[in-house]
């Protein structure tokens, strides 16, 4: 089992996502983390999937994205830069000193703060942001929210 990002860009029009997931499904692969925005000034959309599979049955799953109508460009290069953004909820009666601190480890910082609540943000490796988890979860947590992996080509 490999874990694989595959980024896909596709002409932004509805049933696209639903196609694309389906060749996951139809496999039986689980998406790990699907994350899906508009490029800006164009009617295009980059998906970014996060999957773990055979890697005869993921070249499979490529080439079939090539061949889907809306697919401009997929991209599976190794050379992808990955990013993952975190949002935790943490009570303010935490000590925020080492709330803080430990955020800033990991490239984070005190996104909001109220009466009840602190919002941590930080955006990271997934595997830091999952270290991040597991180091504020001393604190307590109420919520966290992962945004799922977002990637790009570094050349």
């Amino acid at each position: 089992m490999a874990r694989k990002i595959i980024s896909v860009i596709v002409v932004n029009e509805h049933s696209v996502l639903a196609r694309i997931s389906g060749l996951f499904a139809g496999r039986g692969y689980n998406i790990e983390s699907l994350t899906v925005a508009p490029i800006p000034d164009s009617d295009l959309s980059r998906i970014t999937i996060a999957t773990d599979g055979e890697a005869r049955v993921l070249e499979q799953i490529i080439k079939q994205l090539h061949k889907l109508i809306p697919v401009l460009k997929v991209s599976d290069d190794s050379d992808l830069l990955e990013k993952e953004s975190v949002l935790i909820k943490i009570g303010i009666e935490e000590d925020l000193a080492s709330i803080q601190a430990l955020a800033h480890a990991y490239n984070g910082k005190i996104a909001n703060a109220n009466e009840k609540y602190i919002i941590i943000v930080a955006t990271e490796k997934p595997h830091r942001i999952t270290s991040l988890i597991k180091a504020m979860s001393r604190f307590k947590p109420k919520e966290i929210v992962r945004s799922g992996v977002i990637a790009m080509e570094r050349y």
